[in-house]
């Protein structure tokens, strides 16, 4: 179906307002049937609420962006009012282009109107014609990138939907919701996410933010056009991976508060100083004089100039920001890590979204200057995110206004200003930006005090990163406190002291003094094996998913890898990835780890991790379902092809291969046979094979498959759903699947009984082995393993290496015969 043809120009028309020239020109779109009906009553609201008169006699009338669901295909009309039309502000319209636009594929012909409009003679010959045709020619004169045709429908969805309830603890928030659109952005289609009547464009970042999606909403994604029902399981695909790194972070930080509530703080003054409460995002203590942190302010002017020029000078700064935002991403992931850089990711993202992109482009189509056009676009964005219920979710507004902002000042040759430090600060701001905070001076920035925000911001993540003290939402009285008056800030607190006394000073520097020394043996020692008070060695692995990870974990202490998930490389893609590909990424790992063990676990698919190629059957219950093993089982082209990579890759460093969800003796004596036979296909080396431990059948018979496995794996996240009957993605029950419920540790030491009786290895790779409590109960329990996030190697093997094993061992039958999880944690 063609954008444009003479059925939709009318050409000397007449009416006697603007009313009637938009539903005369909307009537045009209906009867080709470009749009419903009701998308003429939009384009009567956009006009309520903004200008569509372009200037030199043009009009370009279109609908709300929420009602792009009116429109079947991409179309647009021209009527010709020869002796024009009042328009508004005294303006009369004698070409009156009505514009349907599924996406932003109409802007090419909004920059050939303004070219157009740079020749008033060009615009003279359309209004005077009697031949529709040339107004078709001139306006369609270059190819304009309209999207595939779609079937007509009247609402949505109609090609393909489904329906998942959201399980990410903090909500969709930035850093998933980017892996939501680079998905959406592979294909074609349309793609939304709806939340009740709400929508959002699954390819716009701010969008997607501005539903306020929180834990246990349901959202329904739709799709239309080509690809589809590939669009909508692509799509799901990633939304579930993503269920468990979201799981683990908030995790994470609950056993971090929860440690923090129950230590006393590390000093209080013994004085009455003046006392600023606000949150603490950040722990630690530090002394140092206050500084005010002012941002920017941007006092721009509307100067209109050259609509064509004003429009390319804005693509420009994006461009040119986005590149700066990929470079500051690659520095960020060198300095700090994947997580941090992540940010950097999301803010490129936030300046690409086409309706802020689009909004700013149409401001200077109807006479507005580029920078101009540009803040107000964001600034209605910004508002729009601030007005979110969620402050995890309004707390992107931060970002999407720093990163705005640095388009503006591109646009407006500003050099943002770095600030000049010369003694040990507190920086005090209303807010402070991920950029402003990689920018501060590291060798006198002590700490962040921010009247604003809150310790979900990526301020605070970057704070913690960077191991700042700060403190947010500490209010107007922050702001108030005087400049260059020395203060101490309390992170784990969440106050800021004023007025303290030199004795306090000098308590507090003591406390620092300590801190700090604690922090750099911890780092000094993380290379040190986890070798208790008492002579006992637990070997300590990492998690990982690529070389890269592997290569972190290994300079953050990790002595081999006790689990690397081969499922990343099947997810977020078109086809399964072949022997050939599947053998380098394996290869790069062995030769990452420089000799140190590595353990594969083979393809993991089902449950929460779904893949739309393999065409598999829909279940009720994947979590009970065809997973793991079971699916290998089946589909032996995907485990061939995986075994001869892993036996090739083999012949360059020490592999072992672990199969997941393997529930019945025969299944690990038949995956044993398909080893042998590849192997001998490719002429690899001898492996050790084993499996998890995550179904409570294979604990309960330990003693049965120890003899035929090399090793065992527990993975307490499985173990844990499957003992308790909690599913761990359920917005209500998840809290309670912890996994040191004393009937999942019971299992546990069944399984090392069973495998100490044949002589067999086993580790745990879930999340209770970064968790210091469970790391000391696993070990008193006598796993030979404990495989982790590498962020918690450093503190778990510190924690074994304060402790004798005898201890150990008794915590952890006092453990099992406790009644609760609770009474567990209580030890």
């Amino acid at each position: 179906m063609e954008t444009m043809t003479t059925a939709c120009v009318k050409l000397n028309a007449q009416a006697s307002n603007k009313t009637e020239a938009v539903r005369l020109a909307g009537q045009l779109l209906v009867d080709a049937g470009y749009i419903d009906p009701g998308y003429v009553d939009s384009m009567l609201k956009r006009e309520e609420v903004a200008n569509t008169f372009l200037g030199s006699a043009v009009a370009i009338p279109h609908g709300m962006v929420e009602d792009r669901h009116l429109i079947h295909h991409t179309g647009v009309a021209v009527v010709q009012f020869r002796d024009g039309v009042s328009w508004k502000d005294g303006d009369r319209a004698q070409l009156v282009v009505a514009i349907a636009a599924k996406s932003d594929e109409h802007i090419v012909l909004l920059r050939r109107l303004t070219r157009l409009m740079q020749r008033p003679q060009s615009i003279e010959s359309l209004v005077a014609t009697n031949d529709a045709q040339l107004i078709v020619g001139t306006l369609a004169d270059e190819p304009v990138q309209a999207a595939s045709p779609v079937a007509a429908v009247q609402e949505w969805p109609n090609d393909a939907q489904s329906v998942w309830t959201l399980d990410y603890p903090n909500g969709l928030h930035a850093r998933p919701a980017t892996r939501w659109v680079d998905t959406a952005k592979r294909f074609a289609c349309e793609l939304r996410v709806y939340k009740g009547q709400e929508f959002a464009d699954a390819k716009a970042l701010t969008g997607l933010l501005s539903l306020g999606a929180a834990r246990g909403d349901s959202l329904r994604f739709a799709a239309r056009g080509p690809d589809a029902r590939r669009a909508v399981d692509a799509l799901l695909d990633v939304v579930h991976s993503l269920s468990s790194e979201e799981k683990a972070d908030a995790e994470r930080a609950r056993r971090n508060a929860l440690a923090a509530r129950r230590s006393a703080p590390d000093w209080l003054p013994g004085g009455s100083p003046q006392a600023i409460y606000g949150i603490g995002a950040s722990p630690g203590l530090a002394i140092g004089a206050l500084v005010r942190h002012v941002s920017h302010q941007f006092d721009v002017h509307d100067v209109p100039g050259d609509v064509v020029a004003e429009g390319e000078a804005l693509e420009a700064a994006v461009l040119a920001i986005s590149q700066e935002l990929e470079t500051l991403e690659a520095q960020t992931r060198s300095r700090l890590g994947a997580t941090e850089a992540a940010i950097f990711a999301a803010h490129r993202e936030l300046i690409a979204d086409a309706d802020l992109l689009r909004d700013a482009l149409a401001s200077i189509l109807r006479g507005h200057g580029a920078a101009w056009a540009w803040q107000n676009a964001l600034q209605t964005r910004v508002e729009k995110l601030q007005g979110v219920a969620d402050p995890l979710l309004a707390a992107r507004a931060l970002d999407l206004r720093d990163v705005g902002e640095r388009v503006l000042a591109r646009m407006l040759g500003i050099e943002r200003q770095r600030l000049v430090l010369t003694q040990p600060s507190i920086l005090v701001a209303e807010d402070l930006t991920p950029s402003d905070t990689l920018q501060l001076d590291m060798a006198f920035v002590v700490g962040l005090a921010i009247s604003s925000g809150g310790p979900t911001s990526h301020t605070a993540i970057l704070a913690r990163t960077l191991g700042l003290p700060a403190v947010v939402a500490a209010g107007s009285a922050l702001l108030a406190a005087p400049e260059g008056q020395l203060a101490v800030i309390d992170g784990s607190v969440g106050a800021v002291y004023l007025d303290v006394s030199q004795t306090d000073q000098d308590a507090a520097a003591a406390v620092i003094e300590r801190q700090l020394a604690a922090r750099n043996t911890l780092r000094e020692s993380r290379y040190l094996p986890a070798t208790t008070s008492d002579g006992h060695t637990i070997e300590i692995a990492a998690n990982v998913a690529n070389a890269k990870q592997a290569s972190v974990a290994i300079e953050a202490g990790a002595e081999g890898v006790g689990l690397m998930r081969t499922e990343f490389l099947f997810l977020e893609r078109n086809s399964a990835p072949d022997e050939d590909e599947q053998y380098r990424v394996y290869r790069e790992m062995t030769e990452a780890m420089g000799g140190r063990t590595l353990i594969i676990r083979a393809l993991d698919i089902g449950g929460d991790k779904k893949v739309a190629y393999l065409n598999l059957p829909q279940e009720e219950n994947p979590f009970l379902g065809v997973r793991g093993a079971r699916l290998l089982l089946i589909r032996q082209d995907l485990l061939y092809t995986q075994l001869r990579a892993l036996y090739r890759a083999a012949a360059h460093g020490p592999i072992r291969i672990m199969f997941p969800m393997v529930t019945h003796t025969s299944e690990i004596e038949a995956l044993r046979e398909h080893c042998e036979r590849a192997r001998a296909q490719v002429n690899g080396p001898e492996l050790k094979i084993g499996i998890m431990v995550e179904v409570p059948a294979v604990a309960v018979m330990a003693d049965k498959f120890a003899p035929l496995v090399d090793f065992f794996s527990v993975g307490t996240n499985d173990l844990t759903q499957y003992t308790l009957a909690i599913d761990r993605q359920h917005p209500a029950l998840a809290a309670q699947a912890d996994s040191l419920h004393p009937a999942v540790l019971d299992l546990i030491a069944r399984t090392v009984a069973a495998a100490k009786k044949h002589g067999t290895w086993v580790g745990v790779c879930g999340g209770l082995a970064g968790d210091p409590l469970g790391a000391r109960i696993l070990t008193g329990l006598g796993v030979d393993e404990l495989s982790m996030s590498a962020q918690d190697i450093a503190s778990v093997k510190a924690t074994l290496r304060g402790d004798s094993f005898n201890a150990m061992q008794q915590l952890a039958q006092r453990a099992l015969a406790a009644g609760s999880a609770d009474e567990v944690r209580a030890l």
